[in-house]
């Protein structure tokens, strides 16, 4: 039995405590309240006292691609023009990283991760064991889900669908008590309505887990509502059939039965009035990635109604591709200040429920709130400790505030999953960082040269 206490303990399911204290046993926290309350309960318990720091549940990252940290920068050129983007990510990750470079990027992502105070991950990964491997090496927390390969054409869903189901059956059996594996078909774009329509079918059968991105851009509405525009030529190009859904892709994805296996649907940056309806209806899920949409020049997804409609939302910080870092703290500050300058705004959100997002939010996202993302008795040890004593945060007066809009991923102090450190002392506990810097610069070099262009897996 073990005691960590700090001038502030944020439940996040019930009201910050002042001078409070939690109490781990094993796994699991045993009892929670303040530093007297919880002293005298555990006499016995060894008594870690934080002072100036805030501790509060784990970091849930319900969107991260942990396989292509390594690109972080590497396609920020072509970040205007998405297609482009998705194009060269997908041809340098085939042509210039080889499988070994795929797992020192997962496993790099993985340690900013647990650096950042991020306990659990909802990982998308092509190359789904490196993302896997990764969070097991690190002691976090998370779902793998398993990525679809580029399959927009209807004639080879039967195949595509068998390849898939070899490929995650098999992940699924390195999977443990921390890390499970799911599914991702990629998007509405990428992946057929027949392939859609079996993996819907599979995962409710068994009960698997999906995210999907959806609702992206702009671009994406067009293309899936009208035929025009992006990837259209793509599909042209390589003598794919891709059906035209003709409505948006929240509706195509009710369409074929996808919203009744409950995904984690990512971005939902264009979500009508009436997709919002189906994804509450649904009992779906979202994760918000406000700085990835906005390093994109996507749009604004309109958060607060989410949240306003009861859909189990969390954050994401989307890839380091795309975003550059992995920072709940800076996406929680993020997603509040985007949202209240949204055009059409109803409502301010406010820096709680941002917070909320980022932990109970996320862990309800992912379908683990039962054990996770909240400081209760009974729940697993996922735990976070934020540092509070840097003068650029004085004074908490209001410590919410003090967290998402004056704090940041280098103010974390200990991370823990289920009850074990995996940060601390500046350092990550179960894995060796040594090399893992000189490695990534190889990286880079290999990276140099432009690939030509292939039959594209996006």
């Amino acid at each position: 039995m073990k005691i960590l206490s700090a001038d502030h303990v944020l439940p996040i399911s019930s009201p910050p405590i002042e001078n409070g204290a939690v109490a781990i046993d094993g796994v699991m926290i045993a009892a929670v309240g303040t530093r007297e309350e919880i002293s005298a309960l555990f006499p016995q318990a060894t008594h870690e006292d934080f002072g100036e720091a805030a501790i509060l549940p784990g970091f849930v990252n319900c969107h991260s691609h942990l396989e292509i940290t390594a690109m972080r920068g590497f396609l920020d050129s072509v970040e205007h023009d998405f297609r482009s983007w998705l194009l060269k990510l997908n041809t340098t990750r085939n042509e210039k990283l080889a499988e070994k470079d795929i797992e020192i990027s997962a496993l790099a992502g993985a340690i900013e991760g647990a650096r950042a105070g991020v306990t659990c991950f909802g990982d998308v990964g092509r190359y789904g064991k490196a993302g896997l491997e990764a969070l097991k090496a690190v002691g976090l927390r998370g779902v793998l889900f398993q990525e679809t390969e580029f399959s927009p054409d209807n004639k080879t869903a039967a195949d595509d669908f068998e390849r898939l189901k070899v490929k995650f059956l098999a992940t699924r059996e390195e999977g443990t008590k921390l890390v499970e594996v799911g599914l991702s078909p990629h998007s509405p774009y990428t992946v057929s309505s027949s392939l859609f329509e079996r993996i819907a079918e599979f995962a409710i059968a068994e009960n698997v887990k999906l995210s999907i991105h959806a609702a992206e851009s702009i671009e994406e509405d067009e293309l899936v509502r009208n035929g025009e525009g992006f990837f259209i030529d793509v599909y042209k190009k390589f003598g794919l059939e891709w059906e035209v859904p003709r409505c948006s892709s929240i509706e195509f994805l009710s369409q074929t039965g996808i919203l009744d296996a409950k995904p984690l649907l990512v971005h939902c940056v264009t979500a009508s009035e009436a997709d919002i309806d189906l994804i509450a209806k649904s009992d779906s899920r979202i994760a918000h990635c406000p700085k990835s949409n906005a390093k994109f020049g996507h749009g604004w997804a309109p958060f607060e109604q989410f949240l306003d409609r009861e859909i189990a939302i969390g954050l994401g910080s989307d890839s380091v591709a795309s975003n550059n870092i992995c920072d709940l703290l800076e996406e929680s500050r993020f997603a509040a200040l985007a949202t209240r300058n949204r055009p059409g705004r109803k409502r301010f959100v406010t820096a709680a429920e941002v917070l909320e997002a980022a932990t109970l939010g996320g862990a309800k996202a992912l379908g683990l709130d039962e054990k996770i993302g909240s400081l209760d008795a009974g729940k697993q040890a996922d735990i976070v400790v934020v540092s509070l004593s840097n003068i650029a945060q004085q004074p908490v007066i209001d410590i919410h505030a003090a967290l998402v809009f004056a704090s940041n991923a280098r103010d974390v102090v200990i991370s823990m999953a289920g009850g074990e450190e995996i940060y601390s002392k500046g350092k990550v506990t179960k894995c060796d960082e040594s090399g893992l810097q000189v490695d990534m610069r190889r990286i880079q070099n290999s990276l140099s040269s432009k690939p030509d262009e292939k039959r594209p897996v996006t």
